[in-house]
């Protein structure tokens, strides 16, 4: 492709209509195949029969969400009865505790698996039959903006194709990536600490299967191209089941070579580029969402030029909200916002604190000085959560994630403070609701799960501590009695979630403006697209009352000023109280 004098491409050579497009992208990933065939490849896997595709590409906006969208983070067993489908009891928890709460929902991978609780797939197109079908997950959707997990990076070694790579059979003899122990391996980026290569037996002799995150998943070959255009062919399938937000697994490991880092490479952003542009003549509103646990500019590099990810995680919010919410101080989460750019049109945020995983650490990186690491480790270990490792390339470990359920690493501060565990919690996760971005929260923080040790011990995993799965009954109970802590977070969360939803102050792409205050507050000030409504956000993170001079956030004063939260009337000229973990979110329009 010509290029100018200064090495941008002109206008008259940038790749407009879907074929160029694709066929630009799929030189780029593999130069030695013929572009103009595998790009037919690609619209047949994706559409076929040439069915449901845009005549013209949808245009970056910020239209593709609203202040309304929150998300609900679940396996699909998370509540069971012994009696019902787990689907069908998720689907009652979320019309009869999420309905007008939330309006979508991520359950986690909910297909046939052998290990790693459902990211080692055996099978794609189907249902895990222990949890339901596919009706029952299209049910869901029908009410709820239905996100899944695209597993990129590997499947199960018990899955029929890898079963049929052992045996040598075509296409998936190729469909795995090979190496050898003497292939300079040492700059390799890895999550875990297993071995990196596994020594298999099959048809065509000892092979070494390379395995990033373990033995039981074994890392798919996108070089060969019938790979990619498999896993088309899934998205594609599982789009037509009601899905519409895939959720777009390690991507970053996708693309190995020996002698390189093997993450975040050119061809996989050139293939989150592909399936962006595949999206975008999508006649069905599909939002591509990379999950990224890697530090900030890594993070950030998946938005592209607008022309990737629609939404990234904003992996730095876990470790930095609990730092906050530990020590009483904002100061470093403050530092870390104030660095952050506004999505770009067309992108957002997707911002939480806790997941089916840990806290991730890796993304704390050169954002937390180590004593302040240590010290939250510490303070984590004294309430019984866990801290799993991973490799460091040539050798050493370093912490991964903590491992320890969100409602429970607010049990205390560094100073020991155990009292105010509800509010400290309410705090942290009303700072996600404020947020440019669009805010997820995990069922186990809905409903203030505590950690579970004894799946832990039972299942030999430290992950298990925060996935706890609740008999049904049980929890209504505990959902419908004012009196425990379960309804008490709940309904707050409830509440806020609602109020949220009204203010176009919120929308993910509204203005944001982080404020300079004392370090026991995080402000924020966030504006509408429109223009018309401020609100100023603020959140005590310490057990102490905190109180501030009005003048201090520049409202206007002609216009009548409330906190939404609690419904106070603020003066402008007056004074602004924060008891202990308190919130206020100051507006100009009730």
């Amino acid at each position: 492709m010509n290029e100018t004098g200064d090495g941008t491409i002109p206008k008259s050579t940038v790749p407009t209509t879907l074929d160029q497009r694709l066929r630009s992208l799929l030189g780029a990933i593999y130069p030695d195949l013929d572009s103009k065939s595998l790009a037919r490849a690609v619209t047949e896997a994706f559409w076929p029969e040439k069915r449901g595709r845009r005549q013209r590409p949808r245009k970056p906006s910020n239209n593709l969400w609203s202040q309304a969208d929150a998300l609900i983070i679940t396996y699909g067993n998370s509540i069971r009865d012994g009696q019902h489908k787990p689907l069908d009891l998720l689907r009652d928890f979320l019309e009869t505790r999420m309905s007008g709460v939330v309006n979508g929902v991520h359950i986690l991978p909910f297909f046939p698996f052998t290990s790693d609780d459902g990211f080692a797939v055996t099978d794609y197109w189907k249902v895990d039959p222990t949890l339901g079908d596919w009706p029952d997950i299209s049910r869901i959707g029908e009410k709820f903006s239905l996100m899944s997990d695209m597993v990129l990076n590997h499947v199960s070694s018990q899955g029929a194709w890898f079963n049929a790579y052992r045996q040598g059979q075509a296409p998936f003899d190729k469909f795995f990536v090979e190496a050898s122990p003497d292939d300079d391996l040492t700059a390799v980026v890895r999550p875990r600490t297993t071995p990196l290569l596994q020594e298999i037996e099959t048809t065509m002799g000892m092979r070494h299967i390379w395995c990033t995150f373990s033995h039981d998943q074994v890392d798919l070959n996108f070089r060969n191209p019938e790979v990619l255009l498999e896993i088309l062919r899934i998205i594609r399938f599982h789009i037509d089941q009601g899905v519409r937000i895939i959720r777009l697994d390690a991507v970053a490991f996708i693309w190995k070579e020996p002698g390189t880092p093997s993450i975040h490479m050119p061809q996989t952003h050139a293939i989150v580029k592909l399936m962006r542009v595949l999206a975008d003549y999508a006649a069905e509103k599909v939002i591509l969402l990379t999950e990224t646990n890697v530090p900030k500019a890594e993070n950030l590099s998946y938005f592209g030029r607008r022309d990737e990810a629609h939404m990234v995680y904003n992996f730095p919010l876990p470790p930095l909200v609990l730092h906050a919410m530990l020590s009483g101080n904002v100061r470093h989460l403050r530092r870390w916002m104030r660095s952050m750019p506004p999505a770009p049109l067309g992108c957002a945020y997707f911002n939480f604190t806790a997941s089916h995983d840990g806290i991730g650490m890796r993304p704390a990186e050169g954002l937390l000085p180590q004593d302040e690491i240590d010290r939250m480790i510490g303070t984590i270990r004294k309430i019984g959560g866990l801290v799993s490792m991973r490799s460091l390339p040539g050798g050493g470990e370093a912490p991964y994630e903590i491992n320890c359920a969100y409602f429970d690493a607010m049990s205390r501060t560094f100073e020991g403070e155990e009292a105010l565990k509800i509010d400290r919690f309410l705090c942290s996760q009303t700072i996600i609701m404020s947020l440019e971005g669009i805010p997820a929260f995990y069922i186990h923080s809905m409903v203030a799960t505590s950690n579970d040790h004894e799946a832990v011990e039972r299942r030999g995993m430290n992950r298990a501590i925060n996935r706890h799965v609740w008999d049904y009954p049980e929890l209504r109970a505990l959902l419908d009695d004012p009196t425990s802590h379960h309804a008490e977070v709940l309904q707050a969360l409830q509440s806020r979630l609602t109020l949220r939803a009204r203010q176009p102050g919120f929308h993910p792409n509204a203005t944001q403006l982080t404020l300079q205050l004392d370090d026991r507050v995080l402000g924020v000030w966030r504006q509408s697209l429109d223009r018309t409504q401020s609100i100023f956000a603020l959140h005590n993170v310490s057990p102490e009352p905190v109180e501030m001079d009005s003048f201090s956030l520049n409202l206007i004063a002609d216009e009548d000023w409330s906190d939404l939260i609690s419904g106070d009337s603020i003066d402008p000229d007056g004074t602004i109280l924060l008891a202990p973990y308190q919130c206020r979110w100051i507006s100009n329009v009730t």
